[in-house]
């Protein structure tokens, strides 16, 4: 029997109840055999490093229902929407999915009719949806009348963008979002839904009665035993890495352009803390998720010819027995090149800047990210509360 695949974009920092029911629903509207979730590695696309690293993640999407994971590479999870969209969709196209599903706080969007006023020119639109956010969203909104604010919304939007740009290969699955906004900062006090901003902040805090009501029972086991990180555990490594390097070689890494450098270099030996250096140079002009994905740049030595490349190998991150015939029945199919065990030549080669972001993570934690690691595999999902190797 021929397994049908949709697929997900997600980042899973971490996986929750939210995330639980989505699967639950493409499942149910799709009829899919499998789920495949295309999830960013050990940072993600605020700038931030991931709370739990991708082999847990991993584990933790799988012991909630994903039959696959495989990695979305640091050179689109790292990135502005509109090319974090396009690297998922292009690795969710390449394992032969047929469906996108992804979360909205509006899933009625006419997404033709805005792509339809985009404007004509390439390098406008580049200028709109890299740089300057708000003036694109500003711009469709004289343009169409459909004001994009929600941050799933402009997501989604990005997701049909680029499968439009990329030959329309998958069918989209809009889902209106369950529970809470997606910056909301605290658990409510009743109820089974919370964001992942204030899952994170309450895991960071070792507040384990409210996380038990939002997540699953696989996740919260995996918060209490594992370590968990978060931008301050790297400040001292970043802080070297400006205070050491010239302004000339700062302005060789990826978006460190327009005098932004010198801001980061000079911030870098008064602040004590990443918080404190974050306020110092923090502009109207930069965002914090821009200025924090600078500082990833910096500290993982990301370069322009690194990060434009989009995906180049499936890397896979962990399965169910589903998940593994879906990979049997694709191997020869599959429009990029398979990964399942890291070798020296991935280190070496296209996997290079990825080594570098889970080595980062290792100097943290101790524990080894790439080199001879094996996807994870659960024979049984549907258990949430097993204990986790």
């Amino acid at each position: 029997m021929t397994l049908a695949a949709a697929g997900i974009i997600a980042e899973y920092n971490p996986f929750h109840n939210g995330h639980a029911y989505q699967v639950r629903r493409v499942r149910e509207l799709t009829g899919a055999d499998v789920v495949v979730a295309a999830m960013s590695g050990n940072w993600v696309q605020r700038g931030e490093p991931a709370l739990l690293d991708k082999w847990q993640r991993a584990a933790a999407a799988v012991a909630g229902g994903v039959d696959l994971v495989v990695e979305l590479p640091t050179s689109s999870a790292l990135q502005p929407a509109h090319l974090f969209a396009a690297g998922g969709v292009q690795l969710l196209a390449a394992a032969g999915c047929r469906w996108l599903a992804f979360g909205t706080e509006h899933p009625d969007l006419d997404y033709d009719r805005l792509m339809a006023h985009l404007p004509s020119d390439p390098t406008t639109f580049k200028r709109f949806d890299q740089t300057y956010a708000s003036l694109f969203q500003g711009y469709l909104q004289s343009q169409t009348g459909i004001t994009l604010n929600a941050a799933n919304d402009i997501l989604g939007f990005f997701y049909a963008l680029a499968n439009r740009r990329q030959g329309d290969p998958l069918t989209l699955l809009p889902l209106q979002r369950k529970g809470s906004q997606h910056n909301d900062a605290t658990i409510a006090a009743t109820g089974q839904f919370a964001s992942a901003t204030a899952i994170r902040t309450a895991a960071l805090a070792g507040d384990w009665a409210q996380l038990a009501a939002v997540v699953p029972a696989a996740t919260l086991e995996r918060l209490q035993r594992d370590r968990l990180t978060a931008w301050a555990d790297f400040w001292p490594l970043l802080r070297y890495q400006l205070v050491s390097s010239d302004v000339a070689d700062l302005h060789q890494l990826y978006q460190l352009s327009e005098g932004i450098e010198y801001r980061l270099k000079r911030a870098a030996l008064p602040a004590a803390t990443f918080a404190d250096f974050m306020h110092a140079v923090k502009t109207k002009r930069y965002t914090y998720t821009r200025l924090q994905r600078q500082a990833a740049a910096v500290l993982l030595q990301a370069k322009p010819a690194e990060m434009l490349t989009g995906p180049r190998y499936l890397r896979v991150l962990g399965y169910n027995a589903t998940g593994r015939a879906y990979l049997h029945q694709i191997k020869k199919s599959v429009g990029l090149p398979l990964v399942s065990r890291a070798d020296r030549d991935w280190q070496r080669g296209v996997g290079a800047l990825d080594d570098r972001a889970g080595a980062v993570r290792t100097l943290i934690t101790g524990i080894d990210q790439d080199y001879g690691r094996i996807p994870v595999m659960f024979p049984d999902s549907a258990r949430l509360s097993r204990k986790l190797p």
